[in-house]
């Protein structure tokens, strides 16, 4: 049953009568379509020709607003084939529950009832979990495996891969829910996965062993990767090899659409975030390359400024829309789900991901939650980084990993 619609103030009437807004009523489309028809999208009457894309090329949707997701990925720019885009389908899925979970209110109450307590670090090099973690995790793993497309799932909260079906042609690696932390103090969160093929060479294999020999694939082997954005506005971001792309969470019709086209990254930007509290810890080419470069000195000579939200997808998703440098020097990001992901969307949109010395997609997976140093960027800021040599921090005073 469809709630009454009650004006704010029943005395003014919208829209005002006036040369410069005619008072025409609006058109509402028949009842029987609310809450669906994308008429009600604030989507569907713009376009976007900006730095970051023409969304007008794009536009297949029936109404002629924005495609979606599964739109998209089924018969607009990528056409990635049916698995893929079953399994997008309950990607999605989950992470619009995620979504819903990390604004519920109730959240942090879920701790108290679960009795999970949170902090410190497993013997298997992986964070210890957090309630909102362990849910996540499970909401993901429910929709691969009810997909049927996915023969493992590698996940941050598990100490080893999970094997799901012998007939799965892919193979997921994910952190669920990256900046848990966060979530208390309404700092943005995310969900970062990647893709890969089932290594079909590897059939013959016992589970435990053929399930961890396809979760560590090489970066330069993904098929897909991306990440969803949980923030003022939630944003799935991907790329199936061709280009990056990101998609809006559109509330009043529950589509992701595509708002970002073809994203481009600066080659320069003019933002650096790091934990600037560690700068003493810091080795000294990476102290030269921040002093250099904020005080304008070096091949850009505008002056660089820190941005820093310590949530690695919101530091991410910034840096690649504007440019510049996200990094944390010390070894402590995941090279399978966390690094080789985002390295992968980076590199489609024209930036670059490195240890600070090698290119992350080239580094072969020795242990599902092997850590390293991670810089993400701009191709100019990330070449002009790597030459200053020492930006690996290998001292971690105060931390327990």
């Amino acid at each position: 049953m469809q709630s009454p619609i009650v004006p704010l103030n029943p005395g003014y009437n919208f829209p005002p009568k006036s040369p410069h807004f005619p008072g025409k009523s609006p058109r509402l489309p028949p009842k029987s379509n609310l809450g669906r028809s994308r008429m009600a999208s604030p989507f569907c009457r713009l376009r976007v020709n900006s730095k970051i894309g023409d969304i007008t090329s794009l536009s297949s949707s029936s109404d002629g607003g924005f495609p979606t997701l599964s739109e998209y990925v089924g018969q607009g720019g990528a056409n990635v084939g049916d698995d893929l885009v079953v399994l997008f389908g309950h990607l999605e899925y989950a992470c619009k529950k995620i979504a819903a979970l990390v604004a519920s209110p109730y959240n942090t109450s879920l701790g108290e009832h679960s009795g999970i307590a949170g902090g410190g670090a497993g013997a298997s090099g992986r964070d210890k979990p957090k309630p909102l973690d362990i849910v996540s995790n499970e909401i993901i793993l429910s929709s691969l495996r009810n997909s049927g497309k996915v023969a493992v799932m590698a996940s941050e909260e598990d100490d080893a891969p999970i094997w799901l079906n012998d007939d799965g042609p892919f193979v997921v690696v994910t952190d669920p829910l990256d900046g848990s932390r966060n979530i208390d103090a309404s700092i943005p969160t995310g969900t970062i996965f990647g893709i890969y093929n089932r290594l079909v060479e590897a059939d013959h294999l016992p589970t435990e062993e053929k399930a961890m020999l396809n979760s560590l694939q090489s970066g330069s082997r993904l098929v897909a990767s991306g990440y969803v954005l949980y923030s003022s506005a939630t944003i799935l971001c991907t790329s199936f090899g061709s280009g990056t792309h990101a998609f809006t969470l559109d509330h009043s019709t529950g589509d992701f659409v595509l708002t970002h086209p073809s994203i481009k990254i600066p080659p320069r930007g003019q933002i650096y975030s790091v934990n600037d509290a560690r700068y003493f810890d810091w080795p000294e080419g990476l102290r030269r390359y921040i002093d250099t470069v904020r005080q304008g000195k070096g091949k850009n000579p505008k002056k660089y400024s820190a941005r820093y939200i310590c949530s690695l997808v919101a530091d991410f998703h910034r840096t690649l829309l504007y440019g510049g440098v996200t990094m944390n020097p010390r070894d402590h990001l995941r090279l399978v789900y966390e690094a080789n992901p985002l390295s992968f969307l980076v590199e489609q949109a024209g930036g670059r991901g490195s240890d600070g010395t090698i290119r992350i997609l080239s580094i072969q997976p020795v242990k599902l939650h092997q850590r390293l140093p991670l810089f993400l960027g701009s191709l100019e800021d990330m070449e002009e980084l790597e030459t200053y040599g020492d930006v690996q921090q290998k001292v971690n005073p105060g931390y327990e990993v």
